[in-house]
């Protein structure tokens, strides 16, 4: 617990610092293509620590998880027998992945919008649209509407009740931090089950 607590007041210190949103995009950017963690852990606590920013920190966020789903897409498109079969392969997907592809004949539009919005991993919605060869124009605007979607509501939520959730969040930190963690896991593994 105070390993936690320790480490939620270093994010929250981080999230004021003048290079803060710098970082914050290039997580985004990695975790649309390879990197295991979603922006969120560090779009929430930002948020908190100055709420008068939380659009241009949306901004940020959404522009540059677009950019990484394009560089997904490539990897998908380009380098799927080499770097996305590894990324695939790492996250347990191999075998769901046909299935996947397949359902972007039929469903590729709603699969973006309703999979960006969700725990599911967006890397895998990116590599697997390269993959399928799915429409470029189609997937960067669903990419905009569904990741712009999330984190500005996200940011928008917090922006408007930025106090109230600061204290629900440090009161009930275990708690969230577990529930984050779940709800990531469960991405990946309602990813895997799904297709």
């Amino acid at each position: 617990m105070a390993m936690l607590r320790r480490l939620y007041d270093w994010v929250i210190r981080l999230a004021a610092h003048p290079r803060a949103l710098a970082v914050l995009g290039l997580v985004s950017f990695l975790e649309s293509s390879i990197f295991p963690i979603p922006p969120d852990a560090m779009l929430i606590p930002m948020v908190l620590a100055d709420r008068t920013r939380a659009f241009k920190i949306a901004l940020v966020c959404t522009v540059c998880s677009v950019l990484g789903g394009l560089l997904g897409y490539a990897i998908g498109y380009y380098f799927f027998e080499t770097l996305g079969e590894w990324v695939v392969q790492t996250y347990g997907l191999q075998k769901s992945l046909d299935a996947f592809r397949a359902g972007f004949a039929e469903y590729g539009i709603w699969i973006i919008l309703i999979k960006g919005l969700t725990p599911i991993p967006y890397k895998l919605v990116t590599i697997a649209s390269g993959a399928a060869h799915f429409d470029l124009f189609t997937f960067v605007w669903a990419s905009i509407v569904t990741r712009g979607l999330r984190f500005f509501l996200l940011a928008a939520l917090l922006w408007k009740f930025g106090e109230p959730i600061r204290h629900f969040i440090e009161e009930r930190l275990t708690l969230i931090t577990s529930a984050f963690v779940v709800a990531l896991l469960g991405g990946f593994v309602a990813f895997r089950y799904m297709f």
